[in-house]
């Protein structure tokens, strides 16, 4: 399921896409986790957004919009992300997948009421 869309300003921006597979272990804590990073990188300066999708498989695609690559790099190296980071890689996920992108245009269609 996606989340809502949200408006974003004029491209150019970022666009950091995680696709991962959790590992199954701990569930719980990955929630727990998952809303803290949601929370923490919302307040972040920079940050535009977010948009997820998840897979009956439990597999996810994250999308996190930024205005500029300070702004991602600042994220990158918060203390309590860096553990994040470190939990994820030991026990959270099975695999995971970062790629960072320029948004260079966009454009959408909402269809009228029927």
């Amino acid at each position: 399921m996606i989340t809502p869309y949200r408006d974003r300003p004029e491209p150019p921006y970022y666009a950091v896409i995680i696709t991962s597979t959790p590992s199954g272990t701990d569930p719980e804590g990955y929630a727990a986790m998952g809303r803290r990073m949601g929370e923490l990188g919302a307040a972040q300066p920079g940050y535009l957004g977010r948009e997820s999708m998840y897979a009956p498989d439990g597999s996810d695609l994250t999308v996190i919009y930024y205005r500029d690559p300070e702004s991602i790099r600042a994220w990158q190296q918060h203390p309590e992300h860096l553990e994040a980071q470190r939990l994820g890689r030991d026990r959270w996920y099975a695999r995971y997948r970062v790629e960072v992108a320029r948004v260079e245009r966009t454009y959408d269609f909402t269809a009228p009421p029927m």
